[in-house]
């Protein structure tokens, strides 16, 4: 009776070092996969030579590196906009009078491109066409808002390149805009 209680208690400790093992294992593989689902969000810009050259514990500093630069890049965004706040405060949103509408303004942030349109309200163009034309020059809508202050509309459009190395044209977008709005 002994004996058989000592081979139950021995595959009952093997069988436990067993499910250590394998939950071990899975626990490596699903952590291997985020740090390649990790690798995989970063621009490939980040890496200088390739990807899949680096180790992974190199594709993680660059990944840590990657968002404390994206960090940096909102904590100024968020002081130029408390800037843009209180400046529009102070101005009583008396924007641009005696200006020609429509006016636009193309910001080029490297993979992305904000386009801010300011037209009156007897202006008629189709938003679409806007779109159209970010489209057609290589660049993906991400989102679109507008406003309506006084007798002024603010179009906001955030449009991400399509393929990072090929880019967009930036001057040749704002030239087209320019033709379709005028």
């Amino acid at each position: 009776m002994v004996k058989k209680m000592m081979k139950q208690s021995c595959s009952s400790s093997e069988s436990m070092k067993l499910d250590r093992k394998t939950v071990e294992r899975n626990r490596r593989i699903h952590m291997k996969s985020l740090c390649f689902k990790l690798a995989s969000l970063i621009p490939s810009q980040y890496f200088k030579p390739s990807k899949d050259m680096l180790s992974q514990q190199d594709q993680l500093d660059i990944a840590a590196s990657y968002i404390k630069q994206l960090s940096g890049k909102i904590d100024k965004l968020k002081v130029e906009k408390e800037e843009a706040v209180k400046a529009k405060e102070g101005s009583n949103v008396n924007i641009m009078i005696g200006s020609r509408l429509p006016v636009i303004e193309l910001k080029d942030m490297g993979s992305s491109i904000e386009v801010i349109l300011i037209s009156g309200l007897n202006k008629n163009f189709m938003l679409s066409e806007v779109v159209s034309v970010l489209e057609e020059e290589g660049a993906e809508v991400v989102s679109a808002s507008f406003s309506t202050v006084g007798g002024k509309v603010f179009h906001s459009l955030h449009a991400q390149v399509k393929i990072s190395r090929v880019g967009v044209e930036t001057t040749r977008v704002w030239q087209r805009l320019q033709d379709l709005i005028y």
